[in-house]
């Protein structure tokens, strides 16, 4: 973890943790206990679109911001940190597809369209984007390996965009939460507008809209002191 000149943990970092393991929790909670659970095979086919959130949340977002993270905060060698930073996002990645994976297998099998709405369009660019962002940084950092001044040169852009993407992939999920919700209030559900579910879906949209706040405040150069030679 990164630490202040007083010794002790950032708190940006730390708020970001935290919000991040909120986020996963309320996710799971929503889907589980008020969803009724997840399944990639069921007869019961909500089930299936509940693997969707759950692994939208905690890939792009959650893992892939504490791979962010993580090349800045970890007290590790630069490599270990590099390695760290690429198996994160590599599982955020594989969780995202598998997520996507998930909400199309419910449309097929519901006889629901795909792609028909702005939240799907936004995914599916994040997604895209998410992946031609790991690939670009596997072959320029690690093998092949690009040569160190095309590395220097590049690490900028490959640090802003790899950000644009999470934030991009945080707005995919304020689109996704408010999409499920106004759906489920409408028939046949009528889910009410003040009950606890709501109110729930609501209160996790909100800590994933912190959570890429404070992750973005957690890494930008606030204090001229975070950006260092990390090539």
């Amino acid at each position: 973890m990164t630490k202040s000149k007083g010794g002790s943990v950032d708190a940006r970092t730390l708020v970001a943790h935290v919000l991040a393991a909120s986020a996963v929790v309320l996710v799971l909670l929503w889907c589980i206990h008020f969803r009724g659970g997840l399944a990639l095979r069921s007869q019961d086919k909500p089930l299936i679109f509940n693997v969707h959130p759950v692994l939208m949340v905690l890939g792009p977002i959650v893992l892939g911001g504490e791979a962010i993270l993580s090349y800045r905060s970890l007290p590790l060698a630069r490599d270990a940190r590099k390695k760290v930073h690429l198996a994160l996002h590599a599982a955020g990645l594989a969780a995202g597809v598998l997520g996507v994976y998930a909400v199309f297998k419910f449309h097929v099998e519901s006889g629901i369209p795909n792609l028909y709405s702005l939240h799907s369009w936004v995914g599916i660019a994040a997604i895209t984007l998410y992946g031609l962002q790991w690939t670009a940084g596997f072959l320029a950092y690690f093998f092949p390996g690009a040569s160190p001044a095309t590395r220097r040169r590049t690490l900028p852009w490959h640090a802003v965009f790899g950000l644009l993407v999470f934030v991009l992939a945080v707005g995919t999920a304020q689109l996704g939460f408010l999409e499920k919700l106004t759906f489920m209030q409408g028939p046949p559900l009528r889910l009410p507008k003040y009950g606890a579910e709501a109110l729930l879906v609501n209160f996790t949209s909100v800590t994933v809209l912190l959570l890429g706040v404070a992750v973005v405040l957690a890494i930008v150069d606030i204090d001229g002191t975070r950006y260092n030679t990390i090539i």
